[in-house]
């Protein structure tokens, strides 16, 4: 089986190679030649891990043609980025490839997943991927667990047997709204404890706000279609303790620094912050659900409208029950 992998940052790369464990070729596209011809030189993105030897049926390519025999595709990319590819992509793949997202983001203001977005060019069969998973120790091959979805069970069941390993393990769901949904609150959790840690309050406050984030999930989820057990999966509960609480998440490190008013400037740093992004996004589908979610309007105050986060918090903290 030859599989391809759209993206060779962090993500893509560390898939490529829990992939290349169970296939005979995959194709890591990526847009630049110099990149890709240094790759298929070492056997090292040097880029992003510079100490890591991809396995050797990773090739490295910037023909997307290459990819047109592949039976599954991952789509790595981040959400800002993630509808330019796939006009190009429908013209190559075949009407039986299976694609897979990764991204944890929503279109603005389309209030589009990126399930949504490849329904548009492509059918409905895609399957969505999701976990408490740091790239990081994905490509290191250390354990690991991830939840997928898809509306075709048989596409489902061809992508995990493409990612599993005897340390990546793949739980399939049925529920790919939530699952997606998943993905993009648990940034605006962790943007929220983020904010909460630079500001220095206290860890009783701190975990309550998580307790409450995690409850607003659920609602969030049921109101929009989805199934409330998700929050309680790997995508859901894992997902969200892992970016909160972890200082390997960007968007828990995008909350310390407005809780400590430092401001990043992303386009010159070149980090991506997903929950950034998602925030609008998720303050509108509460909005047009009737939800009053006291972390989302919290997170949004902060970093949408510029609030001084103490002003913020103690709003938060006279709302929490």
């Amino acid at each position: 089986m030859k599989v391809g992998v759209i993206g060779a940052g962090s993500f893509g790369t560390a898939l490529a190679q829990t992939i290349a464990q169970n296939v005979d070729e995959v194709y890591l596209y990526l847009r630049r030649k110099n990149l890709a011809d240094s790759i298929n030189a070492t056997g090292i993105n040097s880029e992003y891990y510079p100490n890591t030897k991809l396995l050797d049926n990773i090739i490295a390519t910037t023909d997307l043609n290459d990819l047109a025999e592949c039976k599954v595709i991952f789509l790595s990319l981040p959400s800002s980025v993630f509808r330019l590819i796939l006009p190009d992509l429908k013209d190559v793949v075949r009407k039986d490839t299976i694609l897979v997202t990764t991204a944890k983001g929503i279109e603005y203001p389309s209030l589009k997943t990126m399930g949504n977005i490849v329904e548009e060019y492509f059918d409905d069969g895609y399957v969505a991927l999701s976990g408490p998973n740091f790239a990081s120790e994905i490509a290191l091959n250390l354990p690991t667990v991830c939840n997928i979805a898809s509306k075709n069970e048989q596409n489902a069941l061809i992508v995990k047997d493409v990612l599993s390993t005897k340390q990546f393990k793949v739980k399939i769901i049925d529920d790919v709204i939530g699952l997606e949904i998943c993905g993009i609150i648990k940034n605006i959790n962790a943007i929220a404890n983020g904010i909460c840690e630079g500001m220095n309050v206290n860890e009783n406050a701190r975990y309550g706000v998580l307790t409450k984030g995690f409850y607003d999930t659920i609602n969030i989820i049921e109101s929009i279609g989805g199934k409330p057990s998700t929050a309680h999966e790997y995508c859901g509960f894992g997902d969200l303790v892992l970016t909160s609480t972890s200082f390997e998440s960007r968007n828990h490190t995008l909350g310390m620094l407005y809780g400590q008013r430092l401001i990043i400037d992303e386009k010159a740093s070149g980090v991506v912050f997903e929950g950034k992004n998602s925030i609008m996004a998720i303050k509108d589908i509460c909005d047009n659900n009737n939800i009053d979610s006291i972390i989302v309007n919290f997170v949004y105050d902060v970093i949408v409208n510029h609030a001084p986060p103490k002003i913020a918090f103690r709003e938060l903290w006279e709302n929490i029950e």
